[in-house]
């Protein structure tokens, strides 16, 4: 088996990646998430994963910003949007592009370190690739102004720093 691994441009490459993302979270309209009220950032890369027999298959969007953490500036790499085709899970495409972005932060040498938000149902599939709760408190814009993100866990990967505890501030939309 062959498999295609690419690092786009975010906007670019919106229309490859809406029909998997509204496939993933679109599904189940009657069961809205508590976070699906929230607007989020569009991503500035994106890591598509493809296979010849069955096209697209694994996504994850990439974010670099300028946040505060407990009240610095530090520049961050962050995740978002990560969903595999439900009939393609548990083959690593997940893994593989997560690698991929992590690779691909590292390689911003100012990033500090990384940020993802997820839900409890995915913390041990984050945890198992070394990243690690954060436990202080995240705020973030929204179209009515600046509020505390608590819809989803906000974990870390480390780069440079190490952060697990404090206020981390996005200084924007979270992704």
């Amino acid at each position: 088996m062959s498999i295609e691994i690419d690092i786009l441009n975010g906007d670019a490459s919106w229309p490859i990646a809406k029909p998997l993302l509204s496939a993933i979270w679109g599904r189940h309209a009657d069961e809205k998430p508590p976070w699906s009220h929230i607007k989020w950032a569009n991503a500035d890369l994106r890591v598509l994963i493809e296979t010849p027999e069955d096209g697209l298959v694994c996504h994850v969007g990439i974010h670099f910003r300028t946040i505060s953490w407990n009240g610095r500036k530090v520049h961050v790499g962050g995740i978002g949007g990560v969903c595999t085709r439900e009939d393609r899970r548990g083959r690593g495409y997940a893994t593989m592009a997560i690698d991929a972005a992590v690779h691909t932060m590292r390689a911003n040498e100012a990033v500090r370190f990384a940020v993802l938000f997820c839900e409890p149902h995915n913390f041990a599939f984050y945890e198992a690739r070394n990243w690690h709760r954060f436990t202080g408190d995240v705020f973030c814009e929204q179209p009515e102004g600046r509020i505390r993100f608590e819809y989803m866990a906000p974990f870390v990967f480390d780069v440079v720093r190490a952060p697990r505890l404090g206020t981390l501030d996005l200084c924007g939309l979270p992704w």
